[in-house]
């Protein structure tokens, strides 16, 4: 009963945080809202530079592996459960296919700085 009222506190709280952050005014942008701040000073260069399609593929598989990490962390505390199998299979599979999709980008060459 208390997981139920909690879930709906949650839904409501964040349906009404969505709901004014829609319903606020837009401010007036001009254009030194718009810039990006250096210090004070006027930019020297455009701030919205092109970066490269390998740092980004780079990025996203640290993000995956920062996660796995993140999921495989409380598998200690899971292990002392009766059902260890489950809890095993679980992150055995979980390290597969990440491992899978590893392999799969550096055949690629994803993980490649030069060409």
């Amino acid at each position: 009963m208390n997981l139920l009222i909690i879930l709906m506190v949650n839904s409501l709280l964040s349906l009404a945080l969505i709901l004014i952050a829609f319903w606020l005014p837009q401010m007036n942008l001009y254009s030194e809202k718009a810039n990006p701040y250096e210090c004070g000073f006027d930019p020297t260069s455009s701030a919205r530079l092109p970066f490269s399609m390998k740092f980004f593929l780079v990025a996203i598989t640290f993000l995956l592996f920062d996660l796995e990490i993140a999921l495989l962390l409380p598998l200690p505390w899971a292990i002392q459960f009766t059902n260890t199998t489950t809890t095993t299979l679980t992150a055995f599979i979980l390290v597969t296919i990440l491992s899978l999709g590893l392999c799969y980008e550096w055949m690629q060459k994803g993980l490649e700085w030069t060409e």
